[in-house]
């Protein structure tokens, strides 16, 4: 009797451990798939195969449907990040370079502290009363970086013709987030600032954007990674600038309004223009 009893309380405190022990799923399988992935790398390009090539800017507003899963969530949230936050990310924990915005060119690393003081997050100094001791005491306040204020990105790439697959390629150089604020003490019908926070080398980033989900609207067993999304090009964006003469000056330099959108379309047709007369029927 008394080595039933210890048997039973026996199974019954292992059962208590087990069940204790055990998480709760939030899903019916594990996602490994985007986590294990790698990027796809680059086909090799001669310069002696480039028979065509032209560098152009273009802006992302996440504002657009399209671009939203870019934008949300505007906090982590498990494994999921927000483009802006996984390239902060990136720099903090797996040692993505930013760079300086004076050019797009890649040559002046930017430390943690400029990339704050961007994001107007300094650390601030109060002094104030210690309530045991009655004496006044400096404390530091860490600044918040708020990286919703992030509504668009500048992306800087090459599309060029290779002769020795006679395709039309475009490789994606470096992206910019841009902040949007409305400065302390403006209202906003002051106007929103902007502000170039740092560029990044596309490239570079690869395997940390390969590593990660997008949001799927139409599946969430089907998700995508940030890699695919920007070679897949599942983003809509609009054409700022392209390679000239006048120091690769902004369509915003010569023309306003209408005419800027205009513009642009004619440039993204004359791209691809270029590609249909290469070819005879």
């Amino acid at each position: 009797m008394k080595k039933s009893l210890l048997l039973i309380i026996g199974l019954v405190l292992i059962c208590a451990s087990y069940s204790g022990a055990q998480t709760i799923a939030t899903s019916v399988y594990t996602k490994d798939h985007i986590k294990n992935r790698k990027p796809i790398p680059y086909s090799n390009i001669r310069e002696s195969d480039v028979m065509w090539s032209k560098l152009v800017w273009r802006f992302i507003d996440l504002r657009e449907k399209l671009n939203l899963p870019m934008y949300y969530p505007t906090t982590p949230e498990d494994d999921r990040y927000s483009l802006i936050d996984l390239l902060m990310y990136g720099i903090e924990n797996e040692g993505l370079t930013a760079y300086e915005t004076n050019d797009d060119e890649f040559k002046v690393p930017m430390t943690m502290d400029q990339i704050r003081s961007k994001f107007d997050a300094q650390n601030d100094t109060i002094t104030q009363r210690n309530r045991l001791t009655g004496e006044l005491e400096e404390k530091v306040l860490s600044g918040e970086m708020h990286t919703d204020d992030v509504k668009r990105y500048m992306v800087k790439e090459q599309w060029f013709f290779d002769k020795q697959t006679s395709t039309l390629q475009v490789r994606i150089i470096g992206i910019c987030p841009i902040r949007e604020y409305i400065k302390d003490g403006d209202s906003e019908l002051d106007g929103i600032q902007q502000k170039k926070l740092f560029w990044i080398y596309f490239p570079e980033a690869r395997p940390l954007l390969a590593s990660h989900e997008v949001f799927n609207p139409n599946n969430d067993a089907a998700r995508y990674s940030f890699d695919d999304l920007f070679l897949k090009r599942h983003f809509s964006s609009f054409i700022s600038q392209i390679s000239n003469v006048h120091n690769n000056r902004q369509i915003s330099e010569y023309t306003v309004g209408l005419n800027s959108m205009l513009e642009a379309e004619r440039i993204k047709n004359d791209i691809f223009t270029f590609e249909h007369d290469l070819w005879e029927f």
